[in-house]
């Protein structure tokens, strides 16, 4: 037996390898990185080919070795230079980030350590970080200090997590769900929706408040039909409020629909997944004014402090109602349990194993601190209004409500064509050219194109290319 323990601890040791192969392999993964960043520039925001990253699986996982250099060629081949660029400068459409280089430090440190941040006793400095970085989180929101919150992969898990917590606070069980009421804006996120379901809330009256003449969600239309719900014996238990709708950026009106939540007693719940992080900016502060009251919110910094996909953030202003949800104690975790100075993000959490994502989150913004990132934001700001006001000035263009994030909705309208089908091939035009990648939604039957101005690399030089593509894409698609 002790010489098959040789026998395989000689093969088994290739997967710790020495330094000089690490040093060589750094530095390849350096250079391709190098090199990724260095193109985008030239690259473009969206791009597609006939194979479309098919040759990638060729690269199927057998029993022999494969160099690095020809797996990142690969990748450079199959990944990188097809599909939408989330780095990209001209990345306009959906809401991106763009991913900051330090974070990808953080991460390749979180990865190298390999440190498990689920447990105080296991990784207390971790647990610390991350937890210190979530108390700077509610303290931007006007949180108290026993309110708690976890790192979560985006604001999908984070939206979930705030549901189940809402609804274990209302002690709500299976036999309850079908008298009780959500309330959402007609513009809620899919996330919320397909969380609902998750939480086993399917059964639950979903009310869709209409909107105003902004695209938000309507305070009286809201108080009317709790009113009327509990009039027909129905539980109003939920309301979810947007700061920065995925259509338009539009905000809802926190402050009277908190203090409708805490008149009826229903859990309030803020997403803020893009526009959270914009309360950095000072004349933005007005817009988050009574978000102190709501129970929960979902930030996400992936979006607007511009990290790398993977990282969003659930805050829940009752600490307690978070822990009895998700506290559970194994056997075999009985020696954790007299470490307990700070709140172990697997108490607060569905994740029990998890990235330590506080590395990445934390390595930034210490790194630049946080002057440029409220630059940007208000940058961002400045480069989605001054779209909104050019793109007027072309002829035939018609616009949206105004910015209140960094979002902007337009159309074109043609005088001999259905608008909605004139729209849909000039974003296909636009999206086929690749310099600029936008996206389109529906909203009342009419067909608008998005800009989202949210990557940090993101300037006025691509508003300006935007607006001249425009006017030449218009100009083949009449003539």
């Amino acid at each position: 037996m002790i010489n098959k323990i040789k026998e395989l601890e000689k093969s088994s040791k290739l997967l710790d390898p020495a330094q000089d192969q690490r040093d060589e392999w750094n530095s390849q993964v350096l250079n391709y990185a190098n090199n990724f960043i260095n193109q985008l520039d030239t690259a473009k925001a969206f791009c597609t080919s006939e194979e479309n990253g098919k040759d990638i699986c060729n690269l199927d996982i057998v029993e022999k070795a494969t160099k690095l250099s020809t797996l990142l060629e690969s990748t450079t081949k199959n990944i990188d230079e097809v599909g939408l660029n989330p780095a990209s400068s001209g990345h306009m459409g959906y809401i991106p980030g763009g991913g900051l280089y330090p974070s990808a430090l953080g991460d390749y440190i979180a990865a190298v350590s390999n440190r498990y941040a689920g447990i105080f006793f296991a990784a207390p400095g971790a647990v610390r970080l991350e937890n210190m970085l979530l108390r700077w989180m509610c303290n931007i929101m006007g949180y108290p200090k026993n309110a708690a919150g976890n790192l979560t992969s985006g604001g999908s898990i984070a939206n979930l997590v705030a549901i189940v917590t809402a609804r274990e606070a209302h002690n709500l069980k299976a036999r309850d769900f079908e008298n009780s009421v959500i309330y959402l804006s007609e513009q809620v996120h899919h996330s919320v929706q397909k969380a609902i379901r998750i939480a086993g809330l399917s059964e639950a009256h979903l009310r869709y408040i209409p909107l105003d003449n902004k695209l938000r969600l309507s305070v009286n239309e809201l108080e009317k039909t709790i009113i009327e719900d509990k009039e027909n014996g129905l539980k109003p238990f939920f309301i979810n409020a947007s700061l920065g709708t995925t259509n338009t950026g539009a905000i809802d009106p926190i402050e009277p629909i908190a203090a409708i939540a805490k008149k009826y007693k229903l859990w309030f719940h803020v997403d803020a997944a893009y526009g959270g992080f914009f309360k950095l900016v000072s004349e933005m502060k007005r817009h988050f004014k009574g978000i102190e009251n709501a129970d929960s919110i979902t930030l996400d910094p992936h979006k607007t402090l511009f990290l790398p996909f993977g990282t969003g953030a659930i805050l829940i202003k009752n600490k307690e109602a978070l822990f009895k949800v998700h506290h559970y104690l194994a056997d075999y975790m009985q020696d954790t349990t007299d470490a307990n100075e700070e709140i172990s993000p697997a108490d607060i959490s569905p994740e029990l194993t998890k990235h330590f994502r506080g590395m990445r989150l934390w390595l930034p913004l210490k790194l630049f601190g946080l002057k440029p990132f409220r630059a940007a934001l208000e940058e961002k700001l400045h480069l989605a209004r001054y779209f909104y006001d050019e793109v007027q000035k072309i002829e035939g263009f018609d616009v949206g409500p105004e910015p209140e994030l960094s979002v902007a909705i337009f159309r074109y309208v043609p005088k001999n064509e259905e608008a909605n089908i004139f729209n849909e091939k000039l974003v296909k035009a636009i999206q086929k050219d690749g310099r600029i990648f936008l996206s389109s939604t529906t909203i009342n039957g009419i067909f608008w194109i998005r800009v989202a101005v949210v990557v940090f690399r993101t300037h006025l030089e691509q508003i300006e290319l935007l607006l001249e593509i425009l006017k030449e894409k218009v100009e083949k698609l009449t003539t």
